[in-house]
């Protein structure tokens, strides 16, 4: 694949709806694509397969949540895992951005992740996150 040239699945981990955004690296693009309701990680990684199938990206973007200033939470470690089940199982990188704030103004969970890639897009292209993002 070109440099730049990536398709990118993103996500808006949740532990019964996770929101998942499609995007394109060098046409800077990111639009939601569908809401994954699951109450378990088995079943949540069973339905993203077929997404995984269809759209074979070249990386995901996971949102990690953080509090306000910064501090981790409960669910940081949930997201945080969960974009190293996705690495380990699909066999490509995951890289976490920041969260923080990304469902204002968004109506779904899938426009939230469309929102981590822009910000995924706009802080910094994967040679950015490698070292301090990386799952």
């Amino acid at each position: 694949m070109t440099a730049g040239a990536r398709t990118i699945l993103a996500f808006d981990f949740g532990e019964r709806r996770t929101g998942v955004a499609i995007g394109q690296e060098l046409a800077a693009t990111a639009r939601p694509l569908a809401v994954i309701q699951s109450t378990s990680d088995r079943e949540r990684l069973a339905r993203i397969e077929p997404l995984v199938r269809e759209w074979a990206p070249d990386c995901f973007v996971v949102g990690r949540p953080l509090h306000p200033d910064g501090q981790a939470h409960a669910l940081t470690a949930r997201s945080e895992r969960f974009s190293r089940q996705l690495a380990e199982r699909f066999r490509r990188p995951a890289y976490l951005v920041d969260e923080r704030y990304s469902s204002i103004g968004a109506a779904n969970d899938a426009e939230s992740a469309a929102e981590i890639l822009r910000r995924f897009h706009a802080e910094g292209h994967a040679e950015g996150y490698a070292e301090r993002g990386r799952a």
